[in-house]
């Protein structure tokens, strides 16, 4: 990503952040527990809200200038969880080092929208997941509404150039019932404090 973007990115984000991402945030984190990945974590806008039934937080960002904020937040300290009992990892979504059925619990959120390719994230989510363990996700999405979709194929592009890959024409939701999930509950919701292009998310559990 870069270092300017990852060090204006806290920036760029904190108005949604605290009118939306944040209770969005702490609502979907508060049902997990045991062993938990984070994947894409990038300067660590979730550590705050892990509630203390989680036993081992790996915190996963393939991108050094992210992750070099990520620490920073680790040792800032402020949530629940001790920062000692907290692993960083550069581990990329799509190639995770981590054996099968490691997790009781894999989080990610606005990581999808960027990833190359879903399909194999999913499958590699699924992977280190234990049989019935949950997929806590909070995704950028296509707009359902055929204006606004077409707005955002128009902007999709230099968007994407902008925010480092970050894509806002993907139906994510689509994706993670392909990879074979089942939704436990799914929420739509616009960002507030956001362009309305960038604006659809979609954000809830899966097994």
């Amino acid at each position: 990503m870069g270092p300017i973007f990852a060090y204006f990115y806290d920036s760029f984000m904190r108005k949604t952040e605290e009118t939306c991402l944040a209770p969005w945030r702490r609502e979907l984190l508060s049902e997990v527990g045991g062993r938990v990945l984070e994947i894409g974590a990038g300067t660590g806008a979730c550590l705050r809200h892990y509630p203390r039934a989680v036993t081992r937080l790996v915190v996963a960002e393939p991108d050094r200038w992210m992750r070099a904020r990520l620490a920073r937040g680790i040792a800032g300290g402020g949530g629940a969880i001790c920062p000692s009992a907290i692993e960083t990892s550069a581990a990329s979504a799509d190639a995770l080092p981590f054996d099968d059925a490691s997790f009781d619990a894999v989080v990610s959120m606005l990581v999808l929208c960027s990833v190359p390719n879903q399909a194999l994230v999913l499958a590699e989510i699924r992977r280190v997941l234990i049989p019935g363990g949950r997929f806590v996700f909070l995704e950028h999405v296509a707009s359902d509404d055929p204006k606004s979709f077409a707005w955002q194929r128009w902007l999709d592009p230099m968007w994407s150039c902008f925010a480092s890959g970050c894509h806002i024409t993907r139906r994510t939701l689509e994706a993670i019932r392909s990879a074979g999930f089942e939704l436990e509950r799914e929420e739509h919701a616009n960002m507030q404090g956001s362009f309305s292009c960038l604006a659809p998310t979609v954000r809830g559990i899966a097994r």
